[in-house]
């Protein structure tokens, strides 16, 4: 199957990743009415694989719109060059947008992937599992979120999974906050028999960047 991706790169800004919720937060208030945007409803979160994702990559920020959220973020692109961050003004000047097809889903070899932002994979529940582990155990947990990941975002991109997905994973763990709390998240490579295209995300907090994958 092929998924519709827009791109928009604001590439003569450079900060931290901490940047890429702040940008989500400030556009989210800026376009309420737009649930893509933020996934809110009101004060309730809804439950979807987020079409609207914030990054920072490579100390560059960028604002990926899938599928129906392609003209919502081509807006973005064009009509919007000042972020107020932190009480300060952030106005870009260069900007990149790129719309393109490109192929998702299952694939008869493996691919290997790296992840450009620490991978949020664990519940709280998973968590306490995953602490309680001995190292082969805890590779076994990660690859079975890993896959669980992909099947969740195969949903929400209104895909069939039709085959067995296998991983396999080289990864380490990296301390990162999130909303003021202390989450454990993965860093590294992984090999699937999975199509992602470069720069979605997969687990936790995609939407604000968490989590984003390159072909390698």
């Amino acid at each position: 199957m092929n998924v519709n991706v827009i791109k928009v790169t604001f590439e003569d800004l450079k900060t931290s990743a901490r940047f890429s919720e702040k940008l989500r937060g400030f556009l989210g208030n800026k376009y309420k009415g737009n649930t893509l945007l933020h996934n809110h409803c009101g004060k309730q979160y809804i439950y979807r694989y987020p079409l609207v994702q914030y990054k920072v990559i490579r100390k560059t920020p960028m604002i990926i719109g899938i599928n129906e959220a392609i003209e919502d973020v081509f807006n973005i692109g064009k009509n919007d060059d000042e972020f107020l961050i932190d009480g300060k003004e952030n106005i870009t000047y260069r900007k990149k947008i790129i719309k393109e097809e490109v192929e998702f889903g299952c694939y008869d070899d493996y691919i290997n992937y790296k992840f450009l932002t620490p991978w949020i994979a664990l519940n709280q529940k998973k968590v306490l599992e995953y602490e309680k582990s001995n190292l082969l155990e805890k590779e076994e947990i990660l690859k079975k979120v890993l896959i669980g990941n992909l099947i969740s975002m195969s949903k929400g991109l209104n895909y069939t999974v039709d085959k067995q997905i296998k991983c396999w994973i080289n990864l380490s763990e990296k301390e990162v906050m999130l909303k003021g709390i202390k989450h454990i998240a993965f860093v590294g490579e992984f090999k699937t028999n999975f199509i992602i295209p470069d720069y979605l995300g997969i687990g936790k907090s995609v939407s604000r960047g968490f989590g984003t994958v390159e072909k390698q």
